[in-house]
């Protein structure tokens, strides 16, 4: 497909600093990808001199697969194209010395920040879960917008603020204690760096020649300071965004860096890609309008050159039982009518708890359905034992890690050797694993606790050796083998058959790590242990809930989940007040950033796009008669049919629609 004008002008213009404002279905992938190719193709760019950044791996997955197919292998040797957070990880990797940390580091993922905050503010917090995570959240936000534990200390007014902010110091310390790194990190210590080392920066610079950053909206302050100090004075970068999707502000993205890009880099371009290859010219028209109502500092329209197609539904329900036996019954109907397939439907909701009724119902009826952001590979008990004993492999001061597999399976390792090894080693100011073989600690413990204690901490050394100076595959099979892991799968598991599902998420796991050692996985050097390991722990931070699964199933999900990906028919579930906008939204004035969501919602659909309401819900036990969305006021009246305004049907209707649905029934039984 040849690109558009608008397309075409925004690849080829490489001598300044680029803003593509991309609409939704405008084909911002393909002008990144063709980008990157031009820069090696036709300007005399090396491609290890190039960077393409995104937010999520599956993206970058798509991306680069996406520039395989154009530029050859060599032509793309050394091109890197990651996540944010993978970018920092390679550059914390490269000057680890720079920031004072010791090559071993290791990565927190939330559940190990989650453990030392409880364990830290046992005093203070007394493990109350919600305050821990809205703690988790302030040091989470407070790290994207470069403030220091001494700074937030400084600016904290409440008597909340400045316990969070003497919990952060706390946490703060015991992370470098630990040697170890969290997500926020990733990104917050390479600009800090970068901030303060001229050489370190230039190295940088020198090296990254040419930066393009898709989803720019998402970008928090810490990761727009992240691009500013990599393309420097020469400022030759491109970024994709779309201020009408930026819909992450509780996450710290800031669409306003959209603004500030202008005022940063005065001969900043703007293209706008306003053709929507996507969705027919009814759904861009009614997205269009709707999104005029939020104010904009770039203005642009989508169209479409697909025809107007149908109408946008609204369906009433009785209650939210009703809503999801609607949804199904329309679905099926709709299915068997047009003999489409269940993975071209997908039902959007605003929050995760109006899933449980859909699915009910889905599941009454024996349609098969998937939920995006179910357990993710990583999230399970088996795959974060093996990944415990490889991060303590690969690092054996991980404390966090060592915790967790040091009686898993049980050595008779009980909880009182363990604390009074973590005395010990406190008082020594050591790791777990180093303390245990300190003559020392005889002084504190003995008998059985110590030998098995020992007999452990030596295997691994045994391992560790083994994997260094030997054959790493074997290593890694051996551990898994010498643990007997198998056997204490089906030990422990509710049956045979979830120990046999189980070991068999082991075994992709393997599979994963050998594969990665041996360069097999999208780039082809091999990598230490200790980078399989690091990778790996990344991978499963950023995709919790990025499943990939090509079964023939409804898909359901949340509006911020959806963002990114088309369905030729969706259902937009609870469109009233209170639910989309959100009561949170209405209370605090922002229906701005909701409205974006319900644009997101729309635009996902290609050919058809039916919302959902209810005359009466129930809402914390108590029934309430929601009015409907003003969203749904605010789309344009002649593209929305409301099915309670039923227009006469004729004779000539009815029979029309009746030979059609029994010429539907024939094709579908000759196809058998």
């Amino acid at each position: 497909m040849k690109l558009n004008p608008q397309q075409d002008s925004a690849v080829k213009f490489v001598s300044g600093p680029c803003l593509v404002l991309a609409g939704a279905g405008s084909g911002k992938t393909r002008v990144i990808t063709n980008k990157i190719a031009y820069l090696v193709q036709s300007c005399g760019y090396k491609a290890r001199n190039i960077a393409a950044v995104t937010f999520t791996n599956k993206a970058a997955r798509e991306m680069k697969e996406r520039v395989g197919q154009t530029l050859s292998k060599g032509e793309s040797k050394g091109l890197m194209v990651s996540t944010f957070h993978t970018l920092g990880l390679n550059i914390i990797r490269r000057e680890y010395k720079a920031l004072g940390l010791k090559a071993g580091f290791s990565l927190f993922d939330d559940q190990d920040q989650m453990a030392l905050l409880k364990e830290l503010t046992e005093k203070q917090i007394d493990g109350d879960k919600d305050l821990l995570r809205m703690l988790l959240s302030s040091i989470s936000n407070w790290k994207n917008d470069m403030l220091s534990p001494q700074q937030v200390k400084g600016i904290a007014r409440s008597e909340q603020e400045q316990l969070f902010a003497f919990c952060y110091e706390m946490y703060q310390g015991q992370m470098k204690a630990y040697n170890a790194l969290d997500f926020d990190d990733l990104i917050a210590l390479p600009v800090l760096l970068l901030k303060t080392d001229q050489e370190v920066r230039q190295r940088w610079q020198k090296r990254i020649q040419y930066l393009l950053v898709d989803e720019y909206q998402d970008t928090n302050t810490s990761q727009y300071e992240l691009v500013k100090l990599l393309v420097g004075e020469r400022s030759r970068f491109t970024v994709v965004g779309d201020d009408d999707q930026s819909i992450y502000s509780w996450r710290g993205a800031k669409p306003q860096n959209l603004v500030l890009l202008n005022q940063d880099f005065p001969a900043l371009k703007v293209v706008k890609l306003e053709q929507n290859y996507r969705s027919t010219s009814r759904i861009l028209r009614a997205a269009n309008i709707l999104i005029a109502n939020n104010p904009h500092v770039f203005e642009k329209s989508l169209f479409s050159e697909l025809p107007d197609g149908e109408k946008l539904k609204v369906l009433r329900a009785k209650d939210e039982d009703h809503e999801a036996e609607r949804i199904t019954g329309e679905l099926i109907a709709h299915r068997f009518v047009n003999g489409t397939q269940y993975r071209d439907y997908a039902v959007l909701y605003r929050g995760n708890h109006q899933s449980r009724l859909i699915e009910k119902a889905l599941m009454q009826n024996r349609v098969p359905y998937k939920i995006s952001g179910g357990t993710s590979f990583f999230a399970r008990a088996e795959i974060k034992d093996i990944m415990a004993y490889l991060r303590v492999l690969v690092n054996p001061d991980d404390d966090n890690a060592f915790l967790r597999i040091v009686n898993t399976p049980r050595r008779e390792i009980g909880p009182v050797t363990l604390e009074k090894l973590g005395t010990y080693a406190n008082m020594r100011g050591k790791s777990l694993f180093e303390a245990s073989f300190e003559l020392g600690l005889e002084q504190h413990l003995s008998g059985r606790g110590l030998e098995n204690l020992r007999r452990f901490t030596q295997w691994i050394v045994a391992i560790a050796d083994n994997a260094e100076r030997g054959n790493t595959v074997d290593a890694v099979r051996a551990l898994v083998r010498d643990i007997n892991y198998e056997d204490w799968l089906y030990e422990t598991s509710s049956s045979g058959k979830a120990a046999e599902m189980r070991m068999k998420n082991v075994s992709d796991l393997y599979s994963w790590i050998v594969a990665d050692l041996e360069g097999d996985n999208y780039d082809k050097e091999e990598k230490t242990l200790k980078e399989v390991v690091q990778r790996l722990t990344l991978r499963d931070m950023m995709e919790r809930g990025e499943e990939n699964d090509d079964s023939d199933a409804v898909q359901l999900m949340t509006l911020h989940a959806s963002k990114g990906l088309e369905f030729p028919y969706v259902y937009l579930m609870g469109t009233e007040e209170g639910i989309l906008p959100h009561q949170t939204s209405i209370d605090e004035d922002n229906v701005e950033e909701e409205r974006r969501l319900m644009y997101v919602g729309i635009t996902r659909a290609q050919k058809e796009l039916t919302f959902t309401m209810c005359k009466e819900r129930r809402q914390y036990g108590e029934l309430i008669k929601p009015q409907q969305s003003r969203f749904l006021d605010e789309l344009p009246h002649e593209d929305v049919e409301w099915e309670m305004v039923k227009k006469p049907v004729s004779q000539e209707e009815r029979m029309e629609k009746g030979q059609a649905h029994i010429a539907n029934i024939r094709a579908m039984f000759n196809k058998k």
